[in-house]
């Protein structure tokens, strides 16, 4: 009588375990990257409101708030997200502290927003005082 053949080798098993592991040690560097940049955006995006009320001020004032008050905004530690400590503007310059639940990378830097006043409108200098790696900045910040 002929045994029918049933089930995988153990070498066959091995192979398959080993490329899993060859995928995941490429997918989680990717994936860190990945979410780091998104917590990164998240602090870019809650800066909207502050940046709007710096250039409603420059345009009225003609010069830019020294602080949060001043610009008649919240305290910072008000502006706050799951990624995002605090939001501060000083004289001209939008501070974004990450921290709370924030990856490690950049738990605890900054990254500004510097307005520049340009004959009526107002553009944005961003950048992270070399404390945060490039590649997970946006192209802005670089």
């Amino acid at each position: 009588m002929n045994k029918v053949q049933q089930g995988f080798t153990l070498i066959e098993l091995m192979i398959v375990v080993a490329i899993i592991g060859i995928l995941a040690s490429l997918a989680i560097p990717a994936y860190q990257s990945y979410t780091i940049r998104a917590q990164i955006s998240e602090g870019l995006n809650l800066a909207g409101p502050l940046k709007n009320a710096l250039a409603s001020f420059y345009n009225e004032n003609g010069a830019f708030p020294a602080d949060n008050d001043e610009a008649a905004l919240e305290t910072p530690a008000s502006y706050v997200g799951n990624y995002i400590q605090s939001m501060t503007i000083n004289n001209g310059v939008v501070e974004i502290l990450y921290g709370n639940d924030a990856n490690a990378q950049i738990n605890g830097h900054i990254i500004t927003l510097t307005a520049i006043p340009n004959d009526g409108s107002v553009s944005w200098d961003c950048a992270s005082g070399g404390f945060i790696l490039n590649e997970y900045l946006p192209s802005a910040c670089r």
